[in-house]
C-alpha cells in the first residue's frame, strides 16, 4: 500500500528545514503540488473535456458523411436518376410472385427464385415468354429480349394459381442515361376497369357453361394384366414424359406411367402372385414405392435404402404375393418424389375390396386423384375444372369413391346435396362407418366412401379450400359434379 505525502525541499547546505507558515484552513500555498482529492478533480476534468472535444469531431464526421453521401447519391452522366435495371429479382411462393409491381430495362432479365413449397414459374400474359416449371428451392432466369415498352402481366402458369393471387405487374422501360438525358416515357397500359355485375356474373356463367369441357386423355383406367403360366399377374410401366391436356387447349409435360395421368390403376386379389416391370424412358432415373401396400423389403422401391435407382433406359421388375386382406394403396416414384410425383408418375393399387354395409351393391367404383402442385396444378385425375369428369349415377345407385391424396396440401372434399360414408381409411375398415359431409384428405392419405345417389339432379362437387375452387372468373381446378340421373 502506497501513502501520498507532501514533498519537501531537501536542504541545500545541510541545515535543518525551516517549516514554513500553516496554510489556513481550506487553502494551499501557492506554487503546491496538488493533493490527492485536487489530483482527482483535475483528471476527471480533463477527461470531460477530451470527450467533449471527442463529441465535436464526431459530429463534424457525421455532418461529412451526410454530405459525401448526398453528392453520391446525386444523379450524374454516368448514374442518371431514371436509370431503369437491366436485372432484377423475383420470388415466388404460395400464392404470391414479390415485389407484386416490378420494372426492367427493355431486353433485360429477370431472375426467379421459388421459396415456396412446390413447382412454380413465371410467364407473361399475351406474350411467349415463361420460364420452364422451377422446383421448391430452385431458381431460373427469363430473358425479355423481345419485348416491347409497356406494362404487362407476370403470373405462375400452374393451373389454379394465378387465381389464387400468383401474379404480379411488369414494367418494361428504356435503360435510360445512355445519353445523360431522360428517355422518353414509355407507355403503359391503363389500368384495368372493375368489372361490373353483370361482367362478373357473365364471366362466371361463362365457365360453369364448359362443364365437361373435352380434353385428350383419360387416366386411371383400368389396366388389365399379361397372365403368365405360373398364375402371376404382369403389369408392364413405362415411364416417360407427354403432352398432357390439362384442361381445354392448355397443354403441360406430365411425367406418366403409360403415357396418362393419374396412371393406370392396377387391381388384383389377396394372395396373387404380381409382376410390376418398370421401363424408364424419363431423363433421371426413377423407382416405384407401393404406398399403403405391403411387399417384402426390397421390392420397397426406396432407392439407395432398398433397390438401387432405375437410370434412363434401364428397366427393373417388382415382384411379391400380394397381402392376404384388402388394401387400398397408391404407386409413385420415390426419386425427385417433389417434382416427379406432382408431374403426374402415381396410380392407384388396389387389392381386393372394401366390406361394404350390409344390403349395399356398389353400381360403380370411381379413383379420385387430388393434386395441387407439378406441372399439373389444382385438378382431379389431372384435369382442371371444366376439364375434369363428372361422375354419372341412376337415381338408387351406390357409388364407392377412392379419395387418394397425391399432393401437398390438405384437401377438404365437399359435395352438395348427399352425404359420404366413410367406410375406410388408408385401406382400413372402420368398425363404424361415419357420415361426412366433408372429408378431409392429407397428402398421402386415402379415403374410401360411398355415396348414396337419392336425389336427381346436377350436384357440385369440389375441394372447399376455396381458392382452389372458385374466383370472379368462375369454377376452376379442384371442381367437378356428380350428376344423378331419374
Amino acid at each position: 500500500m502506497s501513502v501520498i505525502t507532501d514533498p519537501t525541499t531537501a536542504p541545500a547546505n545541510g541545515d535543518r528545514p525551516t517549516a514554513e507558515p500553516r496554510p489556513e484552513p481550506g487553502t494551499r500555498p501557492s506554487g503546491a503540488p496538488p493533493t490527492g482529492r485536487d489530483g482527482w478533480l483535475i483528471v476527471m476534468f480533463m477527461l470531460a473535456a477530451g470527450a467533449l472535444l471527442l463529441a465535436v469531431l464526431g459530429i463534424g464526421l457525421a455532418i461529412r458523411a451526410i454530405d459525401q453521401s448526398k453528392h453520391a447519391s446525386a444523379p450524374s452522366a454516368a448514374t442518371p436518376a431514371d436509370a431503369v435495371p437491366s436485372s432484377t429479382m423475383v420470388h415466388l411462393s404460395e400464392f404470391k410472385i414479390e415485389p407484386g409491381d416490378v420494372t426492367v430495362a427493355a431486353g433485360g432479365t429477370l431472375q426467379v427464385m421459388n421459396m415456396g413449397t412446390m413447382a412454380h414459374n413465371v410467364a407473361i400474359k399475351d406474350a411467349s415468354l415463361a420460364t420452364p416449371m422451377i422446383d421448391a428451392g430452385g431458381s431460373g432466369n427469363l430473358s425479355l429480349t423481345g419485348l416491347s415498352n409497356g406494362t404487362y402481366t407476370l403470373y405462375c402458369q400452374v393451373p389454379g394459381h394465378e387465381q389464387s393471387g400468383m401474379k404480379a405487374t411488369l414494367h418494361i422501360k428504356d435503360p435510360g442515361g445512355s445519353s445523360g438525358t431522360a428517355p422518353a416515357a414509355a407507355p403503359t397500359t391503363p389500368p384495368s376497369q372493375a368489372m361490373t355485375v353483370d361482367q362478373m356474373d357473365a364471366q362466371m356463367l361463362a365457365s360453369t357453361k364448359a362443364f365437361p369441357a373435352k380434353t385428350a386423355g383419360l387416366g386411371a383406367q383400368l389396366m388389365q394384366p399379361t397372365v403368365l403360366a405360373d398364375g402371376t399377374k404382369q403389369f408392364e410401366l413405362t415411364a416417360k414424359v407427354v403432352k398432357w391436356e390439362v384442361a381445354p387447349g392448355k397443354f403441360v409435360d406430365a411425367w406418366t406411367f403409360n403415357g396418362t395421368v393419374p396412371a393406370p390403376t392396377i387391381h388384383v386379389n389377396p394372395g396373387d402372385k404380381v409382376k410390376v416391370v418398370l421401363h424408364n424412358q424419363l431423363p433421371e432415373s426413377t423407382a416405384i414405392h407401393f404406398h399403403g401396400i405391403i411387399t417384402p423389403n426390397s421390392m420397397d422401391g426406396v432407392p439407395g435404402i432398398t433397390q438401387d435407382v432405375v437410370k434412363p433406359g434401364q428397366s427393373f421388375t417388382y415382384a411379391f404375393t400380394a397381402q392376404s386382406t384388402p388394401a387400398v394403396g397408391m404407386y409413385h416414384s420415390h426419386e425427385d418424389a417433389v417434382k416427379q410425383v406432382p408431374n403426374g408418375l402415381a396410380g392407384a393399387f388396389l387389392i381386393g375390396d372394401q366390406p361394404v354395409p350390409a344390403g349395399v351393391q356398389v353400381a360403380q367404383q370411381q379413383i379420385m386423384m387430388l393434386n395441387d402442385s407439378g406441372t399439373l396444378g389444382l385438378t382431379l385425375n389431372g384435369k382442371s375444372f371444366p376439364a375434369t369428369a363428372p361422375v354419372v349415377a341412376h337415381l338408387g345407385d351406390w357409388i364407392e369413391v377412392q379419395y387418394m391424396n397425391e399432393g401437398q396440401m390438405i384437401h377438404p372434399m365437399h359435395l352438395h346435396g348427399m352425404a359420404q360414408e366413410v367406410i375406410a381409411k388408408d385401406g382400413y375398415p372402420l368398425a363404424s362407418p361415419e357420415l361426412e359431409d366433408t372429408v378431409m384428405v392429407a397428402p398421402g392419405e386415402r379415403y374410401t366412401v360411398l355415396i348414396h345417389a337419392d336425389s336427381v339432379g346436377t350436384w357440385a362437387w369440389h375441394c372447399h379450400i376455396l381458392s382452389h375452387a372458385e374466383n370472379d372468373q368462375g369454377m376452376f381446378g379442384m371442381v367437378t359434379a356428380m350428376v344423378v340421373k331419374p
